[in-house]
Protein backbone atom coordinates (compact mmCIF):
# COMPACT_ATOMS: atom_id res chain seq x y z
CA UNK A 1 0.00 0.00 0.00
CA UNK A 2 1.55 3.21 -1.02
CA UNK A 3 2.51 6.17 1.71
CA UNK A 4 0.50 9.68 1.65
CA UNK A 5 2.55 12.53 0.82
CA UNK A 6 1.93 16.14 1.64
CA UNK A 7 4.23 18.13 -0.86
CA UNK A 8 4.55 21.85 -0.43
CA UNK A 9 6.11 24.41 -2.79
CA UNK A 10 5.60 28.17 -2.89
CA UNK A 11 4.54 30.78 -5.95
CA UNK A 12 4.77 34.30 -6.46
CA UNK A 13 1.03 34.43 -6.80
CA UNK A 14 -2.89 32.48 -6.42
CA UNK A 15 -3.53 31.96 -10.12
CA UNK A 16 -0.08 30.09 -10.40
CA UNK A 17 -1.03 28.04 -7.79
CA UNK A 18 -4.76 27.54 -9.14
CA UNK A 19 -3.64 26.51 -12.71
CA UNK A 20 -1.00 24.43 -10.77
CA UNK A 21 -3.13 22.77 -8.65
CA UNK A 22 -5.78 21.75 -10.95
CA UNK A 23 -3.67 20.67 -13.23
CA UNK A 24 -2.31 17.89 -10.91
CA UNK A 25 -5.44 16.98 -9.58
CA UNK A 26 -7.25 16.66 -12.82
CA UNK A 27 -4.09 14.84 -14.16
CA UNK A 28 -4.79 12.27 -10.50
CA UNK A 29 -1.23 13.02 -9.51
CA UNK A 30 -2.48 14.59 -6.45
CA UNK A 31 -5.97 13.86 -4.79
CA UNK A 32 -6.36 17.55 -3.24
CA UNK A 33 -4.56 21.02 -3.67
CA UNK A 34 -4.79 24.04 -0.83
CA UNK A 35 -4.12 27.11 -1.60
CA UNK A 36 -2.16 28.99 1.42
CA UNK A 37 -2.41 33.12 0.85
CA UNK A 38 -0.13 35.27 2.53
CA UNK A 39 3.08 33.48 2.86
CA UNK A 40 5.86 35.62 3.49
CA UNK A 41 9.71 33.67 2.12
CA UNK A 42 12.86 35.36 3.61
CA UNK A 43 15.91 33.66 1.89
CA UNK A 44 19.22 34.56 -0.13
CA UNK A 45 19.21 34.53 -3.92
CA UNK A 46 22.04 35.49 -5.57
CA UNK A 47 24.03 36.01 -2.58
CA UNK A 48 21.11 39.34 -1.67
CA UNK A 49 18.53 38.41 1.08
CA UNK A 50 15.21 38.88 -0.22
CA UNK A 51 11.51 39.07 0.88
CA UNK A 52 8.39 38.17 -1.13
CA UNK A 53 5.06 37.20 -0.49
CA UNK A 54 4.55 34.17 -1.78
CA UNK A 55 1.56 31.60 -1.93
CA UNK A 56 2.13 28.22 -0.73
CA UNK A 57 0.27 25.06 -2.83
CA UNK A 58 -0.07 22.17 -0.35
CA UNK A 59 -0.68 18.70 -2.36
CA UNK A 60 -1.49 15.39 -1.45
CA UNK A 61 -0.27 12.85 -2.80
CA UNK A 62 0.74 9.16 -2.64
CA UNK A 63 4.37 7.77 -2.84
CA UNK A 64 3.68 5.72 -6.77
CA UNK A 65 2.81 8.96 -7.49
CA UNK A 66 5.07 11.13 -6.35
CA UNK A 67 7.94 10.92 -9.36
CA UNK A 68 5.00 12.07 -11.90
CA UNK A 69 4.18 15.11 -9.62
CA UNK A 70 7.07 16.14 -9.12
CA UNK A 71 8.54 16.04 -12.24
CA UNK A 72 4.96 17.26 -13.99
CA UNK A 73 5.14 20.39 -11.02
CA UNK A 74 8.66 21.29 -11.91
CA UNK A 75 7.84 21.42 -15.76
CA UNK A 76 5.29 24.03 -14.54
CA UNK A 77 6.65 25.90 -12.19
CA UNK A 78 7.79 29.24 -13.17
CA UNK A 79 10.43 29.58 -10.73
CA UNK A 80 13.73 28.22 -11.69
CA UNK A 81 14.69 26.72 -8.49
CA UNK A 82 11.30 25.59 -7.00
CA UNK A 83 10.71 24.59 -3.64
CA UNK A 84 9.53 21.34 -3.81
CA UNK A 85 9.56 19.14 -0.87
CA UNK A 86 7.32 15.70 -0.03
CA UNK A 87 6.83 14.52 3.43
CA UNK A 88 5.70 11.21 4.59
CA UNK A 89 1.75 11.29 6.55
CA UNK A 90 2.66 9.10 9.34
CA UNK A 91 -0.44 9.02 11.12
CA UNK A 92 -4.42 9.88 9.49
CA UNK A 93 -7.42 8.58 9.18
CA UNK A 94 -7.80 5.40 7.38
CA UNK A 95 -11.37 6.91 5.91
CA UNK A 96 -9.02 9.50 4.50
CA UNK A 97 -6.10 7.79 3.58
CA UNK A 98 -8.07 5.77 1.02
CA UNK A 99 -9.41 8.79 -0.32
CA UNK A 100 -5.93 10.00 -1.49
CA UNK A 101 -5.31 6.76 -2.53
CA UNK A 102 -7.94 6.34 -4.69
CA UNK A 103 -8.05 9.83 -6.01
CA UNK A 104 -4.23 9.28 -7.41
CA UNK A 105 -3.49 5.95 -8.31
Amino acid sequence: MSAILEVKTTLANEQDARSIGKSLVTARLAACAQIIPGVTSIYTWDDKLQEEAEVLLVLKTTESSWPALRDRLASQHPYDTPEIIAVEVKQSSFDYATWVREGCD
